[in-house]
């Protein structure tokens, strides 16, 4: 049995415990409907469900609607309630262990500064080109305080490029030139491209033949960076944290001087 009807089953018993029989006739309905009319592959038993079971769940499915949202809206609240639990230990962390929130991502700036600046971000995305511009003199005037790394979260259902990009970057990293390619990016957007990548490989002197074998192999790098951005609950970017502070998008300098001299104090 799928781990989503599971979820929707312990969610209906714990939703009405008032009868266990009819908990476990909600439960076995909802089991039914996420068969029936779901996109999870069917259990080989499905196929065998007589038409009459079919419309007796479609009937009880009418009469009974709230017990269905009542669930679906319990399981929301939930989630919601994980994902803020995740987001505070994360923005905890980045003051409290920032080793462990660097990981092996991209760093810039001070080697151990005493101010964590995390960035997730899209090669592709215009919002965050306009952020790498307000972010470069930032990072210039406080590179002895300030620790930029870089995470990525590419929008792959807007942005055809962003993806190719982010393991562009990652493969330019492991011969120690990411920071050079990440500014080539965000500085010709509008060039992005397979030629573009191996241009820029080129201008940068990397070694062709293990730049691509190394795309090819950056997935699962960047996946990891994916989810904990989909943990901490980001559906867009640039999204930045400063020493537990966040930040969505960025409109100047002197935002980031603010937060800076705010997260400095405490």
């Amino acid at each position: 049995m799928s781990s989503l009807r599971l979820k929707y089953m312990a969610i209906v018993s714990m939703q009405y415990p008032f009868s266990t029989r009819w908990s476990g006739w909600l439960a076995g309905l909802l089991v039914i409907c996420l068969t029936l009319f779901g996109c999870s592959t069917p259990m080989q038993a499905d196929s065998q469900i007589s038409p009459q079971l079919k419309e007796q769940v479609l009937q009880i499915i009418r009469e009974n609607p709230e017990a269905i949202l009542d669930s679906v809206q319990a399981y929301q609240r939930k989630q919601q309630a994980a994902q803020q639990k995740e987001q505070q230990a994360f923005l905890e962390q980045t003051k409290t262990n920032p080793k462990a929130v660097i990981g092996s991502s991209p760093t810039t700036g001070a080697k151990s500064g005493k101010v964590l600046l995390v960035e997730f971000s899209d090669f592709q995305c215009p919002y965050c080109s306009k952020a790498h511009a307000i972010l470069k003199p930032f990072m210039a005037k406080h590179s002895d305080v300030v620790t930029l790394v870089y995470k990525h979260f590419p929008l792959t259902s807007i942005h055809a490029e962003a993806m190719p990009a982010a393991k562009a970057a990652w493969a330019a990293g492991q011969q120690g030139q990411f920071w050079a390619y990440h500014d080539a990016l965000f500085t010709q957007q509008e060039q992005l491209g397979e030629s573009f990548y191996q241009a820029t490989a080129k201008t940068l002197k990397l070694d062709l033949k293990r730049f691509d074998r190394d795309r090819a192999n950056a997935e699962t790098a960047i996946q990891q960076d994916i989810e904990l951005g989909k943990k901490l609950g980001l559906s867009g970017t640039p999204f930045f944290i400063m020493n537990g502070e966040t930040l969505t998008g960025l409109s100047s300098v002197d935002e980031l001087e603010e937060v800076l001299g705010r997260v400095s104090k405490g």
